[in-house]
Order: structure tokens, then sequence, then C-alpha cells
């Protein structure tokens, strides 16, 4: 049996055969569109996790809403991405805050949105911090 060789030019030849050939994937997926707005006042629905975290010498009932991409007012915007957050981090004032979220855990919920911004503590688990909500639907 005789090895056959291919040549430089056989094998670029080769390579842009199959290169024209299939598509790219890049070509069949439409680039992700930025999420709708959400300002103060709007109101954010999406399923509420518990998280675990907060202080070691204070444990801080930690709760996020996973939902659709969303845009931040500016100057947050997409918060670095390309869509816009989509995990907001509920953050607790009061034990009364934390016992309400509680009874919501891995239930579908809505929140009235008073202060929003883009994550930026080392150890953030969500995308965004909402720091003033208050509960506007009951499941």
């Amino acid at each position: 049996m005789t090895k056959r060789r291919f040549g430089k030019r056989s094998c670029f030849v080769f390579m842009m055969a199959v290169a024209f050939a299939a598509p790219s994937a890049g070509a069949q997926q439409a680039d992700p569109k930025p999420g709708k707005p959400i300002n103060a006042g709007d109101v954010l629905s999406g399923e509420l996790n518990a998280m675990k975290g907060g202080k070691k010498s204070k444990r801080a009932a930690t709760y996020q809403i996973t939902s659709e991409p969303r845009r931040l007012p500016p100057p947050n915007g997409l918060c670095n991405l390309e869509t816009g957050p989509e995990t907001f981090q509920l953050v607790t004032s009061s034990d009364a805050q934390a016992a309400q979220l509680k009874n919501f855990i891995g239930k579908e919920i809505s929140v009235k949105v008073d202060e929003v911004a883009c994550a930026q503590d080392a150890g953030q688990m969500s995308e965004a911090v909402i720091t003033k909500w208050s509960v506007v639907t009951k499941h």
C-alpha cells in the first residue's frame, strides 16, 4: 500500500470548500436583543429563589428573582451584558420583608421596583440588585 501525500495547495482548496459549504453558527442565530427597560415604579415578575449568603456575623436572608432580560436606567444600562440582567437580588431591609418573601420561594412573584442598580460587590450572585421594593401580587 502506498501513502498518498497531498500538497499544500490541495489542502487549502479542501479547507476553503468546507468553509464555504458549512454555514457559520453565528449566521444561524439572531443577535440577542436588549431587554425592555425597567425604571423606578415598574413591576418585575419572575420566580423567587432563596440564596445562601450574607455576612458571617449576621445571617442575612438573600433572595433572587429570575426574570426576562431587562435594561436598567442610565448610567447602568445593560450591566455589561448583551441583553441586560436576568437575575435580580432583592435586598431585605427588615425581618418583616424577609418573612414576606419566605412564603414565595419557588413561586412566581411580582415586585414594584423603587431602586435598582447593577451588581458591583464581589460575591454578589445576581446581575442586578434591587435595594427598595414592595410585593404587588400574592400567590
